[in-house]
């Protein structure tokens, strides 16, 4: 043994089933204590004004962690909680109870960046060995047939080259076991704090939510068990991905994916099983071409750094964007009076979850219709989304905004030919806005066609119970 006692802290990696950092701990030291760490800094305000981290995502995330400490309970560990900053606390604890290493898996961007430097330096400063691991992604960045620095710009490029040259590494199976020092360290676990500790308040159960997303490994197994298996909902993927309403239009892996609660070579490998045993077709494949998007995305952000975050993009545009908060505000509340943006919006508002075909048509009315600042609506999907990724979500967002990895100049969504595409009849914006739900039909998507008198007829009033439209709209036809 390299170790007498390490402490593994969890952060995005919040699972026991393939986590090398946690395996490798567990290889090198006697002793392993797992920690986790809820830092402040992810629950301050933004200065936009809400949340950097909402309540749908904190709720998320304590069920997580609670989740990780029932199963640490179960191979006779425990997870000791920490508040604070992780590079003060850690090094303190570790000092604390003697440990001679820490085990941590590495992120991308820079506010996990800056966190990871200074606990490298503090723990060198104190004798304290630090062991960082990769393990955020399907292709694990030492496979890459290129080094970062030479990532593609073009998503079809770096795909087709990772499948034809790059293997993916098999999963680490979930220990059994864990040499826990339970007499010293039971009386110091910590306990979980609340969504009042961080001045959230506590998200109302929303009954037209898409599912009940549970945070915590076991749910994350639990619908993966679900998804492909018990329904067998895997083989119609991709013709049903692009749907509004209900659980089962789509995989919704992504908010376990977001907080590690289950790696992508998990759902990878349970992919393969099932063409092995059930069937192989387009669906199969689409899932894990996702999951090729996902690492695609940690890849260009690890390559362009804060470049990211900028107004410009990576393509180091000129700002030309606007910057008005009234305006702002009516697309946060789904006010703007485009009923397939609004319902969207208004799910997000009151869910924490929007589907993959409404993020790319509300983001394209706030950048191509609006003119609105990408950057204000990448920052309030990171404080509302459930399943907010920083560099899934910073990527998407400059790709719609026309700064990122797109060889598109401008990528635009006709708003009203996407509602006619996917919600012909209205069913979804008839669910989130009840208002209009009086009008029948594909017209609830452009109700400012109808005459006044037709309006009248169905007790809806343009401009009182409903807005009028920001800005003209293109036709759909």
């Amino acid at each position: 043994m390299k170790y007498q006692r390490a402490i593994v802290w969890f952060r995005n990696d919040l699972r026991l089933t393939d986590n090398e950092t946690l395996h490798q701990a567990l290889a090198m030291a006697r002793e392993v204590i797992p920690v986790y760490c809820f830092d402040p800094r992810n629950f301050e305000t933004t200065k936009l004004g809400f949340s950097k981290t909402g309540p749908f995502r904190a709720q998320f995330l304590f069920e997580s962690v609670l989740d990780l400490r029932k199963n640490l309970r179960e191979t006779g560990a425990d997870l000791i909680l920490l508040r604070g900053k992780p590079e003060v606390e850690l090094i303190t604890l570790a000092s604390r109870i003697k440990a001679d290493a820490i085990f941590y898996s590495e992120e991308v961007t820079d506010e996990e960046k800056k966190v990871d430097e200074a606990l490298d330096q503090a723990a060198w400063g104190k004798g304290i060995a630090t062991e960082s691991y990769w393990i955020s992604t399907l292709y694990h960045i030492e496979d890459l047939p290129f080094p970062v620095s030479q990532v593609p710009e073009v998503f079809t490029a770096f795909r087709k080259a990772v499948e034809k040259m790059a293997s993916i590494k098999p999963v680490f199976s979930k220990p059994d076991k864990i040499n826990f020092p339970a007499e010293d360290l039971l009386p110091m676990s910590g306990v979980l704090p609340d969504l009042k500790t961080y001045g959230l308040e506590e998200p109302e159960t929303e009954p037209r939510a898409v599912m009940e997303l549970n945070g915590g490994e076991s749910a994350g197994l639990g619908r993966i068990q679900s998804y492909i298996w018990e329904k067998d909902l895997l083989k119609i993927y991709k013709e049903t991905r692009n749907g509004l309403i209900g659980g089962d239009y789509s995989s919704k892996l992504s908010p376990w994916l977001a907080l590690g609660c289950i790696s992508p070579r998990t759902i990878f490998e349970e992919v393969k099983r099932y063409e092995k045993e059930r069937k192989k077709n387009q669906s199969t494949y689409w899932l894990i071409f996702e999951l090729i998007w996902r690492d695609y995305f940690r890849f260009i952000s690890k390559k362009h750094g804060n470049q990211i975050f900028q107004i410009g993009g990576i393509k180091k545009q000129e700002d030309s964007w606007r910057r008005d908060s009234a305006l702002f505000e009516r697309w946060c509340e789904g006010l703007t009076g485009v009923p397939f943006v609004d319902a969207n919006m208004r799910e997000l508002k009151n869910s924490g979850f929007m589907s993959n075909r409404g993020r790319q048509n509300v983001a394209s009315f706030l950048v191509n219709d609006l003119g609105i600042d990408w950057t204000w609506g990448a920052s309030y999907f990171e404080s509302m989304l459930i399943d907010y990724d920083v560099c899934s979500n910073w990527g998407n967002w400059m790709y719609v905004g026309g700064v990122g990895n797109d060889p598109r100049e401008n990528r635009y969504f006709n708003i009203l030919r996407q509602g006619k595409n996917y919600d012909r009849n209205g069913e979804y914006v008839r669910l989130w806005i009840p208002e209009l739900k009086s009008i029948n039909g594909f017209d609830i998507h452009h109700p400012w066609e109808m005459t006044n008198k037709e309006l009248r007829e169905l007790g809806i009033s343009l401009g009182g119970s409903y807005p009028h439209p920001l800005v003209k709209m293109q036709s759909y036809s």
